[in-house]
Order: C-alpha cells, then structure tokens, then sequence
C-alpha cells in the first residue's frame, strides 16, 4: 500500500531525508521509530503530498506523489501532528464540514459522521466544542476526520504526543481497532506504542533507515551471540556455573536471582553459536532438574539506542574498548 524508493529531501544544504526505502503492506500497523528531528515528520509530508520530494519515488495506495498527488490524497487519511481543528466548531459539525470536504455524498454525511463519532467514541461530546476539549479528545476528533471518509491508508504523526499515561492508552487501542480496514503508518519516538501497537518497526535516524523488521525479530538481534536465560533446581551455584562456563560456544555466564531452591544465569554465547541444546544436555547429565531454558532478546530501548547511536560515539566507543 505505501511503498518508497530512494527517497531524499533536501532542505538548501540540509538533507532531512536521505535516500530512504521501504514498503508497508495491506493491512499492516507500522511504526516509524526515530529520534525527534530524525526525519519522521519530513517522510510523512512527502507521503501525504504536503511537500515534493527532492529525488526518488513513493507511492500510496498504487498512486504517485508527485504525479498523481491528487488520488493520493483521496486514499489517505492524515493526523498531523497538531490536529487540523477548528476550536470554535462542535465536533458534529466540524465533522460534516470536513465529510463534505472529503466528497462524501450529501446523503451518507449524517451515516458517516454517526458511525466514524462511534468508532472514536466521541458520543458523549459530540455538541461541544472542540476548543473545550481535553488534549485526548482533540486527538480523538483529529483521528476521526482522517478516517471520516474510509480511506485504505492512515498516515498518523505522534499519534498520542502530549498524552497522558491514559490518554494515551486510549489513543493506542483505538489505533489498534482500526487495523482490520487500514493500512497504519504511524511515527513516534514513544518506544511502548510501537511495541503495543505495531506488528513491523521502521527505525530512521539522521535521516536514514537504519532498521526494518518486525517488533519480535527486533527483540532477538544481539550485537554477539544469542542470550539465553537457565534456571536449574537442587544444584549448587559455583558447580553449576563452572559446567555452564566448560559448555562449547559460551562467551559469558552471568548469574542472576532465583527464587529459593534455584539457582539462575543468564549465558551469552560466541558469535553465530546456538548453545541452548548443549546447555540443556550439561544440566541434565549432571544431574540436576532444569526448570527454565529460554532465549532472551534485548529490549526495544536497547535496540533503538544502539542503532541511532551517531558513527562518532560508536568510533569513540570501539576505541575506549580498544584501549
């Protein structure tokens, strides 16, 4: 449904964007990860036809950009990051207003707005006026007047920015309810929404894609070898620990805290070893019951922050490890 290739935009000297590519299925929650000033809202502008792009091509929804920005526009529903809301309107007639706006028929307006305040669950405000509303529901009308007209694609820029906790609960479950009828696309920096809310990860930084998978295959990368944790009932910690150390492939084995009775470490191994067998088939002919054998990934945090980490505080890393 969303699909960009080498995409730059260059701002006089500065490149916001530069030379991105990706796509983003049918049916897909997608979150685009990145760092405030990374790129995101530049990306989104160009999908949305709000600005041209300075080299390469993206499409939504089979249509051109820059070619056919037009039909784009037909097929996309947007959330900026400020809702584009008039303070002064009540949501039901703000949403009239914006359903005539979308070149839905004169017939269906009262339907659709009836159904989209609904799906938001803005029934209990719908006579107020949106400048009275509580930072969660302004979000709420933004979301509904990008959805107003039924479109395959979302485009929500920090979709639950300036939330509360709650709010933003909310916000993410309400996102989560429109994923059977649209393709999401959704940037944020908020790492807990891409987790709750997004089945792929792009992750951008300094204006180019460093990372694109999905949220499970992101949580098993390991920068060596695998992690895996092992608990193990009525044995001693130092014998344990000494088997665990001899097993082929293991790089480090770190004891951890286990309940009484247990004693628990988590082992990483070398680069490109799997040592789960072998560590499962020392504890058992040594034997000792285990009770826990599982890999562990690192989390999104750790994930995020190692690759936008700048190729200068990486250097300056590698060579305090160097010396």
């Amino acid at each position: 449904m969303i699909k960009v290739e080498g995409l730059t935009k260059r701002y006089a000297r500065h490149v916001a964007v530069n030379n991105i590519s990706f796509e983003v299925g049918k049916g897909e929650i997608v979150g685009f990860l990145g760092k405030n000033g990374a790129g995101k809202t530049t990306t989104m502008r160009v999908l949305t036809c709000f600005l041209p792009p300075s080299a390469g091509k993206a499409s939504v929804a089979g249509f051109d950009v820059v070619d056919q920005s037009l039909d784009v526009r037909k097929n996309i529903g947007y959330l900026p990051e400020t809702p584009p809301l008039y303070p002064e309107m009540e949501i039901g007639d703000y949403l009239t207003f914006v359903a005539k706006l979308k070149g839905i028929a004169s017939n269906d307006v009262p339907k659709r707005v009836d159904e989209v305040i609904g799906r938001t669950a803005l029934g209990d405000v719908r006579n107020k006026i949106i400048g009275k509303l509580s930072k969660g529901y302004r979000q709420r009308v933004g979301i509904a007047q990008a959805i107003i007209h039924n479109p395959p694609v979302l485009i929500l820029d920090e979709p639950t920015s300036g939330l509360d906790p709650e709010q933003q609960r909310e916000a993410r479950q309400l996102i989560a309810s429109l994923s059977g009828d649209h393709t999401i696309i959704l940037s944020t920096h908020i790492l807990s929404e891409v987790e709750q809310s997004c089945s792929k990860v792009i992750i951008i930084n300094a204006g180019e894609i460093v990372a694109v998978d999905s949220v499970a295959n992101l949580h098993l990368r390991r920068k060596g070898g695998e992690m895996v944790a092992i608990q193990v009932a009525g044995a001693p910690e130092s014998e344990v620990r000494q088997k665990l150390e001899l097993v082929r492939g293991v790089a480090r084995v770190m004891p951890k805290d286990a309940p009484e009775g247990f004693v628990a470490f988590e082992i990483e191994s070398l680069e490109q070893n799997a040592i789960r067998p072998d560590l499962a088939r020392a504890i058992v002919e040594s034997g000792w019951d285990l009770s826990e054998l599982r890999t562990v990934g690192e989390s999104l945090e750790e994930i995020f922050l190692d690759l936008t980490k700048s190729e200068a505080t990486k250097a300056k890393a590698t060579q305090e490890v160097a010396q």
